[in-house]
């Protein structure tokens, strides 16, 4: 870690291909740290088991580097810091802020999933950990692109998961302890994620941990305003033709088309984009690809000469 200076990251999950809204985030948070004159980080989400897919993440990180972006210093593998996520559940525990829940999903059933007490029927051989949201527990933040956000997590979420019943680590709490880890000052990451970003919050503010900048992207979705990821089966970038990819998704991020021009190598077109890039730009709603796609799910240049406008 380096210490004063800004902070990116791109934490992929290896549950497929690197899809057109992962590159996204990505170019997104590599643009951002660079702007900042900051280093970017690499981490790979693989903290559950049952949702990672053989081989993803080798492949992720092939397109990763076919793109040029690349991170800086070693690549943290969430499946090798079970010690360091048992460590700081552990000061919950200690602390009472967190707590052992026999409730299934049948238990919360009646309450729309929403935890406020136990009302396990019987107890569990296999316990999930649960953080304890108090009444009252309201987040404000301040996003880079969206603005103000507040969320009131005891009534919209309720305690929430760390270590799930059948053992693997919760999402909120590995993401917390590995970006002070990496020592992450700017979270860039995709729209999908803005609901999280209160629990997380409550976690760095419970740990002592630093809370850092947030920033969500846009998402791309399809005509009837799915996920483009989802709506085309998560179907991979086109890393074959890198130019034309980036070219796209520097427009889709806001940014003036004529500062790439120049640009007919992908270091030049890298170059010219860190130096280019205007935060201020960033378009602050979800972006929709017009209706006609063609079936293929790549990135290409046939595909995005679709229409595409903010939602």
């Amino acid at each position: 870690m380096i210490a004063n200076v800004p902070c990116g990251r791109f934490a992929p999950s290896p549950t497929g291909l690197l899809h057109p809204g992962s590159l996204l985030a990505a170019f997104g948070s590599w643009l951002l740290a660079r702007h900042h004159g900051g280093v970017w980080r690499l981490r790979i989400e693989d903290v559950d088991p049952p949702r990672t897919v053989p081989g993803a993440a080798e492949s992720q990180l092939q397109a990763l580097a076919a793109f040029g972006l690349v991170h800086d210093g070693p690549i943290l593998w969430q499946s090798t810091r079970g010690e360091a996520y048992q460590a700081a559940l552990d000061v919950l525990l200690a602390s009472g802020q967190a707590f052992v829940c026999h409730c299934s999903r049948s238990d919360l059933a009646t309450s729309g999933g929403i935890h406020h007490r136990c009302v396990a029927r019987q107890p569990r051989p296999d316990p999930a950990v649960r953080f304890r949201v108090p009444s009252g527990s309201i987040v404000h933040f301040d996003d880079g692109l969206r603005g103000p956000q507040l969320q009131d997590v005891h009534a919209e979420v309720g305690d929430f998961v760390l270590r799930r019943a059948d053992g693997c680590w919760a999402y909120q709490l590995a993401v917390v302890v590995d970006d002070a880890a990496q020592g992450v000052t700017e979270v860039v990451r995709g729209a999908d994620l803005l609901d999280s970003t209160a629990r997380q919050i409550l976690l760095q503010q419970a740990l002592g941990l630093t809370v850092p900048r947030y920033w969500h992207l846009p998402l791309l979705l399809d005509a009837p305003g799915h996920k483009l990821s989802k709506s085309l089966a998560a179907l991979p970038v086109d890393s074959s033709r890198p130019l034309p990819v980036l070219r796209q998704l520097w427009q889709l991020l806001g940014q003036a088309p004529e500062a790439l021009e120049p640009a007919h190598d992908l270091d030049a077109l890298l170059a010219a984009a860190q130096q280019a890039f205007n935060p201020a730009r960033l378009p602050r709603a979800d972006i929709l690809i017009g209706a006609g796609l063609p079936p293929a799910g790549a990135l290409s240049a046939p595909m995005l000469q679709n229409p595409l406008s903010p939602t």
